[in-house]
């Protein structure tokens, strides 16, 4: 009997032959079409013109984007190239006419709320494109049957894929992108993107990991590590400072693995990225497993300590039992976390751990857990995920004897109790900080800056802050946040070195009309400046101030548009 996906287009290349034209083909013969005149008939007026209304790239779509910080530049990526493209990007999912899912399959619950948003979709007759980890880990679950994919490693490819949902097709990109053999990070990291703060760009550095964790279903998504080279992620540094961004975020399924399958390590790719960032901006580093930092705390702790990078780490214990941890595949006992805790609260002063817990693994027992409840109360942290365990279908845990619901419920409540049980910023009251401004409150009543500790600090809502690096005196301290008062005679200082863009505003853009203009330019030794049959005298734009590079973008980009 056929399965009921033989009927899907496995791959868009079994749709296109070889010989069609490709989608840049075919914006650039748009450009030469000529209009022509028509002859005039008699009843003209009685005539049935046919007109088709699904011409790719004049659609709304509406995306939502479950998960980590990986998933939401995955997002940002496929947005820019969508809205680059000619489509119209909507916050509005009433409106729009496909729905661009992008999934996280770590919990149950996420994968549940995007399970339910297909069916929803489906049921306001909106085209569905579903991208993330869900359908790269199990793309033949029974409700994505029908529907068009985008895999992980697949994002440079999204608008051919929407392209095709929109006349109906269903296409599965799911391939892994390679170079002489090698595995590689993923799509390039030069694409357009909208970024959902235009202050903070989010960057991938690797993908991947190389655990094999046996709770885990990212890691049937991601596959093993595989890093960006360095250069790469510096030219997106710098990019991203060029539009005005005052902050980066490192992410990846493991910063700590990074450069292991490429020859580097992160504090070689860190000491290269601080040196990019202006003065008064920021780096924020990502989640790192405690066996890949142990033998970099030494670097870690120097570049922990640098002006210019938030003195904080993320460092999922996940449990403080050797025997749970044996049994999650974690490969490093509780005294390794422990090290890597001690060391960088010595060296690097203030400093703030986050972590993560899981209550109820199969096989926890109650003097595990307590262990747990111990460790929690020695190290107070002040930013702690607490998850109940939920079997991920595929993992070897799913297979293994679960803890009864009510009591992985119980632990998770005495576990969330004991941390809301003590505030780990009241002795901040009364300091002075500096602080980035870089986001607004979700109660939209405050603007929200981290200091040098990646602590929210809730800050007035004036617009000469947001971007700015301010000084605040500490005057209250809630369990997650703190709440500053400007000093009076601080002026704000502005670590952006050029205006951001525009919230919606496709990053990327410009390079490439730079790109293109000073390709279509003609030799410098010529009076005129050149582009097609189009022309500028230089000397016109030297003194009217503007340089050859904008003057062939700002040409190039007009030529475009107009023609």
């Amino acid at each position: 009997m056929p399965s009921a996906c033989d009927a899907l287009i496995e791959d868009i290349e079994d749709m296109v032959s070889f010989n069609d034209p490709t989608p840049h083909e075919r914006q650039s013969a748009r450009k030469s079409i000529v209009p022509r005149s028509r002859k005039k008939k008699e009843l003209l007026s009685n005539e049935e013109i046919q007109v088709d209304s699904l011409i790719p790239g004049t659609q709304k779509i509406w995306m939502k984007t479950w998960g980590c910080s990986h998933n939401s530049s995955d997002g940002e990526y496929m947005a820019g190239q969508l809205a680059a493209s000619g489509y119209k990007m909507t916050d509005d999912p009433s409106e729009a006419d496909l729905w661009l899912l992008n999934s996280c399959t770590v919990k149950s619950p996420a994968e549940d709320h995007f399970r339910n948003s297909i069916k929803k979709a489906q049921e306001q007759q909106k085209k569905v494109v579903v991208a993330g980890c869900v359908p790269q880990a199990q793309p033949r679950i029974d409700y994505l049957k029908g529907l068009s994919i985008i895999g992980v490693q697949q994002i440079d490819r999204v608008v051919e894929v929407v392209d095709e949902a929109v006349k109906g097709h269903s296409v599965r990109l799911l391939g892994q992108k390679k170079d002489g053999g090698r595995r590689l990070g993923g799509a390039r990291l030069d694409l357009p993107k909208i970024r959902k703060n235009p202050l903070i760009e989010i960057i991938s550095i690797n993908t991947g990991c190389l655990n094999a964790c046996t709770y885990c279903k990212t890691k049937h998504a991601r596959g093993d590590l595989a890093s960006y080279p360095i250069e790469e992620l510096v030219e997106r540094a710098r990019q991203s400072f060029q539009e005005g961004v005052c902050e980066i975020w490192l992410t990846s399924e493991d910063t700590g693995a990074y450069g292991r399958d490429i020859g580097t390590d992160l504090p070689t790719l860190l000491w290269r990225l601080v040196d990019e960032i202006p003065e008064a901006a920021m780096l924020r580093l990502g989640m790192t497993n405690p066996p890949y930092i142990l033998e970099h705390l030494e670097e870690m702790a120097k570049i922990l300590n640098h002006p210019r990078v938030y003195a904080f780490l993320h460092v999922p214990v996940q449990s403080a039992s050797d025997s749970v941890l044996m049994g999650m595949k974690r490969e490093y006992c509780i005294d390794d976390f422990k090290r890597v805790a001690d060391f960088l609260g010595e060296r690097v002063p203030g400093i703030t751990i986050a972590t993560d817990i899981i209550c109820g693994f199969p096989g926890e027992t109650e003097e595990d857990f307590k262990e747990t409840i111990d460790l929690v109360k020695h190290y107070r942290f002040p930013s702690l995920f607490i998850n109940q365990f939920y079997p991920r279908p595929g993992t070897p845990a799913a297979k293994m004897e679960q803890v009864p619901a009510h009591v992985k419920k119980q632990r998770t409540k005495e576990l969330s109790q004991l941390f809301h049980s003590y505030n780990p910023y009241d002795h901040k009251v009364g300091e002075r900080q500096h602080v980035l401004v870089t986001e607004e409150s979700f109660d939209a009543q405050y603007y929200v800056a981290h200091n040098k500790f990646y602590e929210q600090v809730l800050v007035p809502k004036r617009a000469e802050f947001k971007g700015k690096m301010i000084e605040v005196d500490i005057y209250e301290a809630g369990k997650h946040f703190l709440k500053g008062r400007p000093v009076e005679d601080s002026k704000p200082f502005t670590p952006s070195i050029a205006a951001p863009l525009k919230k919606g505003e496709v990053s990327g853009v410009m390079q490439e009309q730079v790109a293109r203009g000073i390709q279509a330019a003609s030799v410098p030794s010529s009076s005129v400046l050149l582009i097609g049959s189009y022309s500028l005298d230089k000397e016109v734009l030297k003194k009217l101030g503007i340089g050859l590079m904008l003057a062939a973008a700002i040409l190039a980009f007009t030529v475009e548009k107009l023609f």
